[in-house]
């Protein structure tokens, strides 16, 4: 190939190259806007607000934004705003990555006029700790019998909104974990009522959406927080039933164990331990049964090593404890799973 023809092959890549930068820069830009509104004036409310066609309490009700959810403020009219209600932008994510359930309500944006009483903007003050304190109120709500409808979601939305709004406050990451594990525990409840919960495999079920767990752990490493998250990413791993085999509790009995090793300081790192505990007891009755000799005696050297670490590493967690009680039925020969008569 000449030098000239080499020249104009290159200048020629050069321009493709560009084109299709400048093609997805455009996608991405038509996607960040695809809403069309003005994301500047975001905000959120407290409380459930009515959307009114008119700014006249005897107008037409369009719609209504509860909690979390988002609202564009676009002007002010005395005690009225105008807004687009229910603008919240959906969770950017690959098709792979979709959640099983989502708790965001897929609802249809609407304009017009709420009252100006209960709105959360980036810019009110004290509105970190506002927002904080009412997803606190209602995940609290959410956790007692007979819950209002919806605590849990608005919760979720709630502290979201702490971490989006106010990214410096001293509660963004707590709020951003608390999000996460709102979200975290309504999936993982969902996913034990369909039948695959029961498959050995992990793979075999819906997994629950890992998406807002990695986000903790990526804007806040080396936090207590991001370890916490760590350790609900651990539920995915799980089996659903060890069907009387050995495999199973072995597999996560090191994956408790690994945890544990890696994140010393986590305020579930005892816990972590005492579920590698128990496992390996319960491996020493499972080899039993298979007649392995060995591995039964090592599963039980395994159950002392790791409640005498717990001991000496946690010697005031009740997992400690409840670590020796599992060590000493091992030491006693009494089974720690299946049937522990004589």
């Amino acid at each position: 190939m000449t030098a000239r023809r080499m020249r104009i092959s290159a200048v020629a890549l050069l321009l493709v190259a560009w084109g299709g930068l400048a093609a997805a820069n455009a996608q991405k830009k038509s996607k960040d806007n695809m809403s069309g509104y003005d994301r500047s004036a975001r905000a959120t409310v407290v409380h459930p607000a009515i959307v009114y066609v008119s700014a006249d309490d005897d107008a037409q009700h369009i719609a209504e934004v509860t909690p979390g959810h988002e609202v564009v403020v676009m002007e002010h009219n005395g005690a009225w705003v105008r807004v687009f209600a229910n603008t919240d932008m959906a969770d950017k994510q690959d098709d792979d990555q979709e959640p099983e359930f989502s708790t965001d309500e897929n609802v249809t944006p609407a304009s017009g006029w709420i009252r100006d009483k209960g709105i959360v903007a980036p810019g009110t003050a004290n509105g970190d700790a506002i927002l904080y304190g009412m997803a606190a109120n209602l995940e609290d709500e959410a956790a007692r019998p007979h819950a209002p409808k919806g605590a849990a979601e608005e919760a979720h939305l709630l502290y979201r909104r702490v971490a989006e709004y106010y990214p410096s406050s001293p509660l963004a990451a707590e709020a951003l974990f608390r999000s996460a594990d709102v979200r975290w525990q309504i999936d993982k409840a969902d996913v034990r009522t369909l039948p695959s919960a029961k498959e050995q495999e992990a793979y075999l079920r819906p997994q629950i959406y890992e998406g807002e767990m990695q986000k903790v752990i990526k804007l806040y490493p080396g936090t207590k927080f991001a370890a916490l998250a760590a350790y609900d990413l651990i539920d995915n791993k799980l089996c659903g039933d060890w069907q009387g085999l050995p495999k199973c509790p072995e597999m996560e009995a090191g994956l408790y164990e690994k945890y544990a090793d890696r994140y010393p300081d986590s305020p579930r790192a005892a816990e972590a331990l005492y579920e590698a505990t128990y496992r390996e007891g319960v491996l020493v009755s499972m080899y039993q049964v298979e007649a392995n000799r060995k591995r039964s005696e090592a599963a039980a050297a395994n159950t002392q090593g790791l409640a005498s670490q717990l001991k000496q590493r946690y010697p005031q967690s009740d997992y400690a404890a409840r670590a020796a009680s599992i060590a000493y039925r091992v030491q006693q020969q009494v089974p720690v799973y299946g049937n522990d008569r004589d």
